[in-house]
């Protein structure tokens, strides 16, 4: 992707240009990720913008509540969104409270109307954090202490974000300024100069994709990367049900004898997809594709590798619903240290995995396999 033809087809995919001046961290797990991000809520002079699909008023979620507020007493604009399926739980007490403070609060209401298309079944899955134009973060990690490895359920919770100073963060203001007009119908003043990161110069990519699309962004992201990769591509996701275009472009990646490598969970919190996996086992592990279930908790990353000099962290998995029905976003990010992180992540992750063998599902009983078949036949409403 870091090439000219392939850079230019990720660009009219995104809309947007790769912008350089940027500085980027990467965040592994919640700890980092919540501590970084209320730092920078905290050093916001001007505005916060805040989406999350899920927000719970647990006790991350209210160390959150706890801090915008903080900064909307000091004068700080505060702008909250988030999606009214993933937080279907959120009391009405957290946001009242969020409003009497000055915060405006606003859900991403897919529902307009019966003659609307997007329906219930849509969901915007975004993450976004913007600071005063000049810092974004985005990632796996939703506010919940679950995402914090409190949840007994699962365990330790292995997730990702990305920190992004420079340029780049405008381009995830300008997705949540798109998402918050089609919320409101209002259009957000903000601050649009650029601030190049001091004494960097990573180019990065901020990859919006969405049912609203004239194409379907995600799925053929995902299928560009697989494409143009030519030692390896690794990948991690929680959730790996794709379409027939993305086995093929991993069968034929394998073929060409890149190192495909696809990192899921052990632990099921979905059984359908948990099921539909073993197919893909068969399909692509036939081309040399390896498969990898993590072991050390659960597995929520989205992240992916490509080659040495080009790695990716966003909110999209490798399922149709983030294909086709949800509003997802994408960093990419070139830049060869980066990537070297990236891959020590990677390292670290496939040390707490098991590798799958090819015949797992041949193994398995003749209901569990019929089950792991029509399963993966159900992928495109999963």
């Amino acid at each position: 992707m870091a090439d000219a033809p392939a850079g230019r087809a990720a660009e009219r995919l995104a809309g947007i240009p790769y912008l350089r001046g940027n500085g980027v961290d990467l965040l592994v797990d919640g700890n980092a990720t919540f501590e970084s991000i209320l730092a920078g809520i905290d050093s916001a002079q001007s505005y916060i913008l805040f989406q999350f699909f899920i927000v719970h008023d647990d006790e991350i979620g209210r160390e959150v509540k706890d801090h915008l507020i903080r900064k909307a007493r000091d004068g700080v604009r505060v702008y909250f969104l988030y999606d009214e399926v993933g937080s279907h739980d959120l009391p009405n007490s957290y946001k009242d409270e969020l409003r009497a403070e000055g915060v405006e609060v606003f859900n991403f209401h897919t529902q307009k109307g019966p003659r609307n298309r997007f329906q219930l079944n849509f969901r915007n899955h975004r993450k976004v954090v913007v600071v005063d134009g000049a810092v974004a973060w985005i990632g796996g990690h939703n506010v919940g202490d679950e995402y914090l490895g409190r949840d007994p359920k699962f365990g330790h919770w292995r997730d990702t974000h990305v920190r992004i100073t420079g340029p780049a963060a405008l381009a995830a203001q300008l997705s949540f300024v798109e998402d918050w007009y089609w919320a409101t119908g209002t259009i957000l003043s903000l601050d649009w100069t650029p601030r190049p990161a001091a004494g960097s110069d990573i180019p990065v990519l901020i990859v919006p994709s969405g049912p609203a699309d004239d194409l379907e962004t995600a799925n053929l992201m995902f299928v560009h990367a697989i494409n143009t990769a030519r030692q390896r591509i690794w990948i991690a996701s929680p959730y790996f049900v794709p379409d027939r275009s993305v086995v093929v472009a991993l069968q034929l990646a394998g073929l060409r004898g890149v190192d495909v490598r696809i990192l899921i969970p052990a632990k099921a919190d979905h059984l359908l997809v948990y099921l539909a996996a073993f197919a893909y086992f068969e399909d692509a592990g036939a081309a040399g594709v390896k498969f990898y279930r993590y072991t050390d908790g659960f597995l929520h990353e989205k992240a992916m590798l490509i080659d040495d000099g080009v790695a990716t962290i966003g909110t999209a998995n490798f399922d149709n619903r983030s294909f086709r029905l949800n509003f997802e976003i994408t960093g990419v990010v070139i830049d060869s240290a980066f990537a070297g992180q990236v891959e020590q992540m990677f390292e670290d992750d496939f040390r707490n995995a098991r590798l799958v063998e090819g015949d797992e599902l041949a193994d398995k009983s003749f209901w569990f396999r019929l089950a792991a078949r029509l399963a993966a036949l159900t992928a495109p409403i999963q």
